[in-house]
């Protein structure tokens, strides 16, 4: 998938704001929470999953996905965007937003 499609899915999303990242790269938030990274040169994605989906990702198609790192219940995936199923990774995007976003957002979602 392509940074262009990825970008346009993330600010589709209700409520979500990108901004520059601590080292310049883009980042995507949902009332100032971060949900993804975009790295500088925008071929890796790093994107907020559960700990139990990453593991079941990283395990299913390493080239793909890579462990970022993980606290409490969440852990943040290191995506190939090149190599990424498109639906997959669009559906990746949403979850990571519905676990970021606050309800009222959530229902505003559409399919």
């Amino acid at each position: 998938m392509d940074v262009a499609a990825v970008v346009k899915v993330m600010v589709g999303l209700p409520g979500v704001e990108e901004q520059e990242g601590w080292a310049g790269q883009p980042v995507f938030k949902v009332r100032n929470k971060s949900f993804a990274y975009l790295s500088g040169d925008q071929t890796r994605m790093h994107l907020k999953a559960l700990r139990e989906e990453q593991e079941a990702l990283v395990a299913e198609d390493p080239e793909v996905y890579a462990p970022s790192w993980a606290s409490g219940r969440f852990a943040w995936l290191d995506i190939h965007l090149e190599l990424a199923d498109p639906g997959e990774l669009q559906e990746l995007i949403t979850e990571a937003y519905r676990l970021t976003a606050p309800k009222y957002l959530v229902t505003q979602l559409h399919g």
